[in-house]
């Protein structure tokens, strides 16, 4: 695999480091989202309500986004293979646990567990990424990640469902503990160690936030542009396929929007990873985040599949041209030791904007409608732009 072809290419450790950092998270983000389409249907089993399933989804979306933040400063602390592993050893248990669940109550319970299991992984696991990078190859870096992340996130719940109808529910998260369990192994032989910082104590851990999470202006801008578009995201993904039923669009035609959106965001991060190290990284995340507020206003004024198609594809493309600059340049306006706290309020981000967008716009939708819906998420989106001009803002 050839990662680069400029005179310019760093050392071949780089390119197996970077390799086996990607494998990494798409063998994680694989594994756990096996159990997607899965859960759901098991908590039925177990006599879930419709509420309660609802209830368990949560659970673990509140947990990611509450600790991602301070895990990924202790991963900052204590060593990002250490948090990784210890991470990966509580996704793993957890998921063995669910294999012997009875109740829906017990659901619950082990999913705040797996929630925490992998707020520790996916924030020290992107700070590891930043930590090999050159800083000139930072952008195609955290393109070849998010690319290894998106396709798992796409694949693994199609392969779980297709599992689960030959093996039953259950065994599906055997399956999951067992792929966890096994990371450890390349995570410890292959991923760079790092000796404690020191700095563990609560009132130490406290003045690192505040340091960098509340005097970081430039940071605070890219974790505003995050969370404003997940919120809008969270309503995309949450209320389209009830908005495009009333159109005539079956569950087929839907899912094909989904996918296609889906691989174009995926296959975009790649070549723009290449762009964004030779542009301004702040400049071509403003034009992809703008595209995202006229894509999501354009699905207000759409009532066919094809223009819904059309735009989906758009809307994948502008999401790859914002969020693959933004994350080298989370690592760029903070100290190398403070990458896992920065990544891990990226992460927060993520996490609570998507729970918001899709729990919070419920009312709002039920009173004013769907299209109403689509332009107000992407008004927010625009205000979370502004957090942009304080990343454009910040020393040199």
């Amino acid at each position: 695999m050839s990662f680069l072809s400029d005179s310019a290419a760093p050392s071949p450790s780089y390119r197996a480091l970077l390799g086996v950092s990607c494998a990494i998270a798409f063998a994680s983000y694989f594994a756990t989202s096996l159990r997607m389409p899965v859960m759901p249907l098991f908590a039925v089993s177990l006599g879930a309500t419709t509420s309660e399933v609802g209830l368990i989804n949560s659970s673990f979306l509140l947990m990611c986004g509450l600790l991602a933040l301070p895990l990924g400063l202790m991963g900052d602390r204590w060593g990002r293979r250490r948090i990784i592993n210890l991470g990966l050893s509580i996704a793993s248990l957890t998921s063995l646990l669910l294999y012997w669940s009875q109740t829906p109550l017990e659901l619950i319970g082990i999913y705040l567990g797996f929630g925490v299991g992998l707020a520790m992984v996916g924030p020290s696991l992107m700070a590891q990424v930043a930590d090999i990078s050159p800083a000139s190859h930072l952008g195609r870096a955290y393109g070849w990640y998010t690319t290894a992340i998106y396709s798992a996130m796409s694949l693994g719940p199609a392969v779980g469902g297709v599992l689960a109808e030959f093996l039953g529910y259950r065994p599906i998260f055997l399956v999951v503990a067992a792929a966890l369990a096994f990371l450890l192994l390349p995570v410890t032989l292959f991923l760079p160690t790092s000796e404690p910082k020191g700095g563990l104590s609560p009132r130490a851990l406290w003045a690192s936030l505040v340091q960098e999470g509340g005097r970081n202006r430039a940071l605070q801008g890219c974790w505003a542009v995050t969370f404003g578009s997940c919120i809008a995201l969270g309503v995309f993904f949450s209320f389209f396929p009830l908005y495009a039923l009333q159109f005539g669009l079956n569950a087929g035609d839907i899912g094909l929007i989904f996918a296609a959106q889906a691989i174009i965001n995926a296959l975009s991060r790649i070549p723009l990873g290449r762009v964004s190290d030779r542009v301004d990284k702040t400049t071509l995340s403003l034009v992809g985040f703008c595209g995202l507020s006229v894509v999501l206003a354009g699905f207000a004024l759409c009532r066919h599949f094809t223009p819904f198609l059309l735009l989906a594809m758009v809307s994948g493309a502008v999401q790859g041209v914002g969020f693959t600059p933004l994350g080298a340049l989370i690592s760029e306006v903070v100290p190398v030791d403070s990458r896992g706290l920065a990544m891990g309020g990226y992460n927060t981000a993520i996490y609570l904007g998507m729970m918001l967008g899709s729990a919070g716009m419920g009312p709002v939708i039920s009173s004013l409608g769907f299209e109403a819906g689509f332009v107000l998420a992407a008004l927010i989106n625009l205000a979370g732009i502004g957090g942009l001009f304080l990343v454009g803002r910040r020393p040199h």
